[in-house]
């Protein structure tokens, strides 16, 4: 929905429950009733600045858990080249800022062996564990000759991140990961239960221009996280405002919510230039989801 519509369904949502004339205890159940989710955010939209501006940026939208997605010049974040002090200074940097992280991109290299890439990715493995992170994410490959050393580095990625108590997730990414075909093909043959999916509505749009609450419904059970984006077209923009794109986040959270999915729900996109404007815009996202998890 848009934002007009998206107002328009809540006014009449609200004049519903007058009309029945709903006393306080029925209220009270039908609240305790909506999902209590997080809602984190990625360091992606300030890419273009700083990680500490990043951190502070996203201090003062009100976010309170924070995942390393985008890129920052200058820093390393969750790589094999990462040292154990850089590290330290990382997660002390960030918890600096009241910020719990809980996630990191891993960065596959795919031009080594499937035993070299799965050495490299236990190394990110292990600095995600020196940074308490629960969730490490890979985002696959677009090219169709890669896809093998994907799976096979990806089941035993999995079954070395189990070890160390984080969860491989992917989401969504165009490639061997694009839509619901691709993704239950990776859950197959990668066969780990500790390798699973965080969906992403805005890329199911941006790289298959499918509905992705009907691809949503064909993985839910598989999903344990959630980044979220909006997106209007094929290969459109991204960094924009929820609402102003086509993902139907309503249903998406229906779905997800029917699937008794309770992880965590990370703001990936918004628009702006400045850091000013990027802190509003992703505040303004996160206010967005809050108003939309109350219509459910």
């Amino acid at each position: 929905m848009n934002r007009r519509q998206f107002l328009s369904s809540t006014v009449m949502s609200a004049g519903a429950l007058a009309i029945e004339g709903q006393n306080p205890a029925e209220s009270a159940m039908v609240s305790e009733s909506k999902p209590s989710w997080k809602i984190g955010c990625f360091n992606r939209p300030w890419s273009s600045y700083s990680y500490d501006e990043a951190l502070k940026g996203m201090k003062d939208a009100g976010y309170q858990i924070t995942g390393m997605l985008g890129d920052h010049s200058g820093e390393l974040l969750l790589k094999s080249e990462s040292s154990p002090e850089y590290l330290d200074q990382l997660r002390s940097r960030v918890e600096a800022q009241g910020l719990n992280p809980i996630m990191a991109r891993l960065v596959l290299k795919h031009d080594m062996s499937v035993d070299a890439g799965v050495k490299d990715i236990c190394r990110q493995i292990d600095g995600a564990t020196r940074l308490k992170l629960k969730y490490v994410m890979a985002l696959g490959t677009s090219k169709l000759a890669e896809y093998d050393q994907f799976y096979q580095v990806m089941a035993k990625g999995a079954a070395y991140a189990a070890e160390k108590h984080v969860q491989l997730v992917f989401k969504p990414h165009g490639g061997v990961s694009a839509g619901a075909d691709e993704i239950l093909t990776c859950l197959e043959k990668v066969n780990d239960a500790n390798f699973t999916c965080w969906f992403d509505a805005g890329n199911i749009i941006y790289y298959t221009g499918k509905d992705p609450v009907s691809e949503l419904e064909r993985v839910v059970k598989h999903v344990t996280g959630f980044c979220a984006k909006d997106c209007a077209a094929l290969k459109s923009d991204v960094m924009i405002q929820f609402g102003s794109g086509k993902v139907d986040f309503s249903g998406v959270f229906r779905t997800l919510q029917s699937a008794h999915f309770n992880g965590p729900i990370m703001v990936e996109c918004c628009a702006g230039k400045t850091v000013q404007e990027i802190t509003e815009n992703s505040r303004a996202n996160r206010i967005y989801l809050e108003q939309v998890f109350k219509t459910l």
